[in-house]
Formats: structure tokens, sequence, C-alpha cells
């Protein structure tokens, strides 16, 4: 037999197990469930007899809205109403939204409590009540919630109804504000029109070979990353295609960014936001920059963009400069005594962005102009923070247009033969 003092911490564990459980199982879910400050920002869209409609949440809407914090498991709302006012029903393909979507019962087991098999319940059964479900019968509206991958900084819906006869296709575009960064548009609206440059095709090759070889320092003084993208598209042209092959922008450097920089690096934690350093072309800092990264920042390919004071056929032209970073390495040429590594083959990088934009259904045409020059492996170039890279010397050049474009429309210009992929010996 047990002695009285372990007899009665026994009891006494027993007790609380007891307490805890009968206070979870009266425990209850109040989500507020007539919110409806995110109907501000519906965008409506009419093809023939369907009538779409959507919006995306913000992350203290969802928390409001739903009860729980569906931002900490990476999971994002997104509304949608459908008007079907023709004669066959429609079914939504969820996995257009998002391939990697999540399940209303999916999301609402990750909310669960231990121990709570009452809140656990009522959870579900919301869960449940606010999705949205198929099909959409004829002469009927439905509406509801998809759960989709959280995004900070924009986001495209592309939404697609099939039926028995017809599909039809929809493309939403919202700008989110959970992020400080600036974006696409925002940089469109600063430029002054009366400096733009406009140019035909002729003159469109000869300017785009006359821009600068490389990013600089701040000063101007030293070289660095080579100038080896364009891109020719206003933002409504290139922000589509950017969403669906998965790149996001990366935050400006203040104290949440850079903690969360900090978190991902020592702990390996999701964060594909982060800051890039700052280069510099004709005196400016990139305007934007977008990276598509790995779990962590360690790996990551990351664009930075200038916009230019030159016009294509209405379009605006981007120079940019593109890399990608395959680790972190020790160097005296920063602050912090650490700096990513970049791949020396900067050509398989640029490669990796012109196949990735061919499946983004948004590129028109594309080609080459010269660039940096060949920086063979021989006599390699240097970034600003000396790693060295190698390149055949040529700027790839991609124009970008809304209407879906698959592989087979894709044209080149006529200027330079797609490069042959070397390893530069000479």
């Amino acid at each position: 037999m047990g002695s009285p003092l372990k007899t009665s911490s026994l009891m006494r564990i027993c007790a609380l197990c007891l307490s805890v459980v009968v206070i979870n199982g009266c425990a209850s879910f109040s989500p507020e469930q007539d919110l409806t400050s995110f109907e501000d920002r519906i965008q409506v869209q009419e093809q023939g007899n369907v009538i779409v409609s959507a919006s995306v949440l913000t992350e203290e809407e969802s928390r409001r809205l739903f009860g729980v914090d569906l931002a900490s498991k990476q999971i994002q709302p997104v509304w949608m109403r459908v008007q079907n006012n023709d004669s066959h029903p429609y079914w939504m393909l969820a996995t257009g939204l998002d391939p990697e979507y999540f399940s209303p019962h999916e999301v609402a087991y990750s909310m669960h409590r231990w121990l709570q098999p009452g809140y656990n319940e009522q959870v579900d059964v919301y869960f449940t009540q606010m999705s949205f479900f198929n099909p959409i019968l004829p002469q009927t509206t439905r509406s509801g919630f998809f759960y989709v991958n959280l995004d900070e900084d924009e986001k495209q819906l592309d939404i697609d109804l099939i039926s028995k006869t017809e599909t039809k296709f929809f493309d939403f575009y919202f700008e989110l504000s959970e992020l400080r960064a600036r974006s696409l548009r925002e940089i469109e609206g600063q430029q002054q029109q009366e400096d733009i440059t406009s140019l035909d095709r002729t003159t469109l090759r000869e300017a785009l070979r006359n821009l600068p070889c490389c990013t600089t320092s701040e000063n101007g003084q030293k070289q660095g990353d080579p100038l080896n993208l364009v891109l020719i598209g206003n933002s409504k042209h290139l922000f589509p295609p950017f969403v669906r092959r998965g790149w996001h922008y990366a935050e400006d450097s203040y104290l949440r960014s850079i903690w969360k920089t900090i978190n991902s690096f020592l702990f390996g934690k999701h964060y594909r936001y982060s800051p890039v350093s700052n280069l510099y072309y004709e005196g400016r800092k990139q305007d934007i920059a977008l990276q598509k990264a790995r779990g962590t920042i360690h790996q990551r390919n990351h664009l930075r963009l200038w916009l230019t004071d030159m016009r294509y056929e209405g379009k605006e032209i981007w120079v940019g400069q593109i890399s990608r970073d395959i680790g972190v390495r020790f160097t005296t040429h920063t602050p912090t005594f650490t700096t990513h590594k970049i791949d020396p083959d900067i050509d398989e990088t640029r490669t990796a962005f012109i196949e990735d934009m061919l499946y983004s259904q948004g590129l028109m045409r594309l080609g080459f102009v010269k660039g940096v020059g060949k920086r063979p492996l021989s006599r390699p170039g240097y970034n600003l923070t000396g790693d060295p890279y190698h390149t055949d010397g040529l700027r790839a050049v991609l124009e970008f247009d809304t209407r879906p474009n698959n592989l087979e429309d894709v044209r080149f210009f006529d200027w330079v033969d797609p490069p042959r992929r070397r390893m530069y010996s000479q």
C-alpha cells in the first residue's frame, strides 16, 4: 500500500484531470458569424448567364469570422458566390484556386482542442456550414468559403467552372495589406508619364542592348550581379504569371521582417517573404523584389526589378536581375558577416525562370540580346560580395500578355538564336 502522501498526491492529480475534462467539455465555440467587413472588397465578374463574386479575408477577419487562428496554420479563407442563370449545372474546381487547398474537415481538425469533444464538434459543424459545395444548380445561387494556402502580399484567384456543355474561366486579383512591400501597381503609379519613351521592334532591340551591363553598389563605384533579364508588361500582365508559379514579394527590411528572417535562418521556420539585399540601377535600389523560396530562406530564386522609362506597344519595360541562392556563407562584405551564396551558373537560373514562365499561361514572346558579355569559367565575373559567376553574356527578354497562352502559343523575337547550354570554358 502506498504512503498517505503519495495517495494524496495521486488523488489531487486525478481530481485535476477530472476538472479539466469537465471544464473543457463545457467550452464554447463563439465565432463572429455576422462579420461583413470583407464584403467591402467583393469583386464581381459576369460571363453569359453566370455571375461570380469573390473576396479574400484578412488574417484578422478570418480570426473573427471563424473564431480560430487559421493564419497560424498558413490557411486563408476565400469567399465565393456563383449565380447560375443557365439551364445546366456547374461545378467549381477547387484545385484551380489552389492545387494544395484544404478540405473543410481538414481545417476543422487542425483547430481541435485536446479533451474538448463538445468544442471540437461545434468547430466541425461550423466549418462544414461555412464551406462552398458543388454543384451550382440551374437558376440558383451558391456561396461559401474555400480554404487555400495563405498569401500575405497579393492573391490571384483562378476560378474554373465546368459543365456538360461549356467551361467558364474567371480571374480575380486582390491586393492584400499584410506585408510591408511595394507592389507592381504601386510602382507604376509613381512614374511620371511625360518621361516615357515609346519603342518599336527595331528600336527596342537597340535600347535593350544599350542598358547597363550590371547592377552596382549604392555609390555606383562597383559592379554587382549582371542585369540578365528584361520583362515587358504592365502589372496586369506580370502579376498573374508570378502568382500562378509561386513567386512572392520580398518584404522591406524592418524589425518584424528581420526577426522572421532570423527565425527562418536559425530554426528553419517557414518565411517566403524574407527581405533581399539592395542592388542599384541608375542610382536607385530595386523597385520590386520577388522570390520563389524553398522551405527556408537558405535556398531561393530571387528577382529584382527596376521600372524603366521605356514602353513597347503600350507595355512597360522592366530591367531585372535574377540569381539563385544555394546556401549561406560568412563574408566581411556585410554588417552581419553573412550572405547568401549564389549559384555561379547564373544562366541556369535565367533558364529556370524562362521555363517557369512558359508554364505560367502569360508569356507571349521571348528572345535574347547582348548583356554583360561572356564570362567563362576561366575568367568569371564577381558580384558585390565576391561570389563568382559565369554566363554566356546574354540578356533574356520576355513579353507578357493577359490572354491565356499555352506552350505552343509562345513566339520568339528574331534577334538572337536561343543560347545553347554549355560550360563556357573559354
